[in-house]
């Protein structure tokens, strides 16, 4: 089956009803970080997510765009991933389930989730403790980076 392009108004649909799926109100700064996210092949920053939408012809501040990026990750449709700089990165979740490992360079700061690497089982906890998730990130040099 071949991919169609959807023009903007049913893009902007289609990503409303994402965000109303999810539970949520479809606000405009939802639709249009859900849709720059699923759009990058990799995670983003906050102020990369900033500029990209101001870029686009968006006038959000960063209070609206925080409060995007939190509710978004909050309900699944993206998720968050810390680096050694202590900068959140965001993408989207796809499908709603984040079960895969990262990798981030550590001279150029650059992440890449590495959808084929499962992150390891959760270890054994004591008694009483519910693990609910798991995190993997392996760092190294990009390929621009080990040269």
């Amino acid at each position: 089956m071949s991919k169609t392009a959807l023009s903007p108004a049913a893009a902007t649909a289609a990503l409303g009803a994402l965000v109303r799926a999810a539970g949520g109100r479809a606000t405009p700064a939802r639709t249009a970080v859900l849709g720059l996210l699923r759009s990058m092949p990799q995670p983003l920053t906050q102020r990369e997510v900033e500029d990209a939408l101001t870029e686009a012809g968006h006038a959000f501040d960063r209070v609206t765009l925080y409060r995007a990026l939190e509710w978004l990750e909050a309900n699944g449709l993206a998720h968050k991933i810390s680096g050694e700089d202590r900068v959140w990165r965001f993408r989207s979740s796809g499908d709603g389930h984040h079960e895969h490992a990262h990798f981030q360079c550590r001279a150029c700061g650059s992440t890449i989730c590495l959808d084929g690497v499962a992150p390891p089982p959760a270890a054994k906890t004591p008694r009483g403790y519910r693990v609910e998730s798991s995190v993997l990130t392996l760092r190294g040099l990009c390929p621009a980076c080990k040269t």
